[in-house]
């Protein structure tokens, strides 16, 4: 079965951008880029929204790109389009032999597949930049379905890689 991961960076007051045409590649840390790069190219797709594909100056080289859109096409080589159901959608990349996917944004793409229960990992950094206001990382239950396996800095500016997995199900007991 397919694995899926979510990797986002946030703002330490919790934001992964602005507004909608922030694009957080202008304000990670080089850290948070390399990481981003190593396991998305691991992975080999990446799933991302449309809104948050059109930040980005080109499609995501040495990965398939897959842009959730109800209307729009996208032309080029590594790039298609969806409007499939998570689930359906991780299905069939299992059947092309994905053994990963990396869900890469926006808010409503992360929600949405969190909201589906197909998650397994979260890689999240966390910048120490403050936006104020913006649009959340979607944290209303990470609490409870995930545990946080790792907390690390990585540089001396105070960023921080934060590993989360999906908490198993408790095991039902035998009367």
């Amino acid at each position: 079965m397919i694995s899926t991961f979510i990797i986002a960076a946030t703002s330490k007051d919790g934001f992964i951008a602005k507004d909608a045409d922030h694009n957080s590649f202008k304000w990670t840390s080089e850290e948070d880029h390399k990481r981003f790069v190593e396991l998305t190219k691991r992975a080999g797709v990446v799933i991302v929204g449309s809104k948050t594909f059109k930040t980005f100056k080109n499609p995501l080289k040495d990965r398939v790109n897959i842009v959730y859109s109800r209307s729009q096409k996208f032309n080029a080589s590594n790039v298609t389009s969806t409007s499939d159901n998570p689930g359906v959608l991780l299905n069939k990349l299992d059947a092309l032999g994905f053994k990963e996917a990396a869900v890469i944004g926006g808010a409503e793409i992360y929600r949405m597949f969190l909201d589906k229960d197909v998650v397994d990992r979260i890689y999240l950094t966390i910048e120490p930049v403050e936006f104020g206001s913006g649009i959340r990382f979607h944290t209303g239950y990470l609490d409870s379905r995930f545990d946080i396996v790792s907390e690390k800095p990585v540089n001396d500016k105070g960023t921080i890689f934060r590993e989360y997995v999906r908490k198993t199900a408790p095991a039902l007991k035998k009367s």
